[in-house]
């Protein structure tokens, strides 16, 4: 019987921008820092598009990966015109990995952040509920003691990953953790009238 555990883990490694061409190319947004290994001929990927997309529960086989003043574009088994290129469009592209496998540089598996403790100035200020994956950002969604807070998962805002610290540190704009007091008045002072 298999348990949860024997699933293998997935990692997102793009998005598919726009078609390219008229041969079925897409341009490509690189989720990895390692597009020479994930990215090689005969590569599969899952594919997260809406459930009422056509490749919705299908997967991509890579048939070559070049390069377009400095832009990656994809071309894609079965992708063969501009028309199926075009409804691809913003497709995330997920491959199934082993925990084993090296990991790349700054990338994480979901199940390695949910739980964790989010610090933020040397306090806790909650725990990773878990990882929403958006086609422009993930979120982190941090369980707080006033309800969910929807973290943007970029290095800005989330400077810093421990996993063997279970810690995300977290350096949020004011108001995204608390609410921010009213000034006296809802926006800038308006002139004092004048006698004339």
């Amino acid at each position: 019987m298999a348990t949860a555990s024997d699933a293998p883990t997935r990692l997102r490694v793009g998005r598919l921008l726009k078609a390219h061409g008229l041969k079925g190319a897409l341009k490509l947004e690189l989720f990895t820092d390692d597009p020479d290994r994930r990215f090689v001929p005969g590569a599969s990927f899952s594919l997260q598009v809406p459930r009422e997309s056509p490749w919705h529960g299908k997967s991509l086989e890579l048939t070559e990966l070049r390069y377009y003043n400095g832009s990656p574009v994809a071309f894609f088994e079965g992708v063969a015109d501009r028309t199926a290129a075009e409804s691809l469009v913003r497709a995330i592209l997920w491959v199934d990995v082993d925990d084993d496998e090296p990991q790349e540089e700054d990338a994480w598996f979901d199940h390695q952040l949910v739980g964790l403790a989010v610090v933020r100035d040397g306090q806790g200020v909650g725990r990773v509920a878990r990882v929403d994956h958006f086609p422009a950002q993930d979120l982190l969604v941090v369980a707080t003691a006033t309800g969910e807070v929807l973290v943007p998962f970029v290095k800005a805002i989330v400077p810093s990953v421990d996993i063997a610290a279970g810690t995300v540190t977290v350096t949020p704009p004011a108001g995204l953790f608390e609410e921010l007091p009213d000034d006296d008045g809802a926006g800038p002072s308006a002139p004092a009238p004048t006698d004339d």
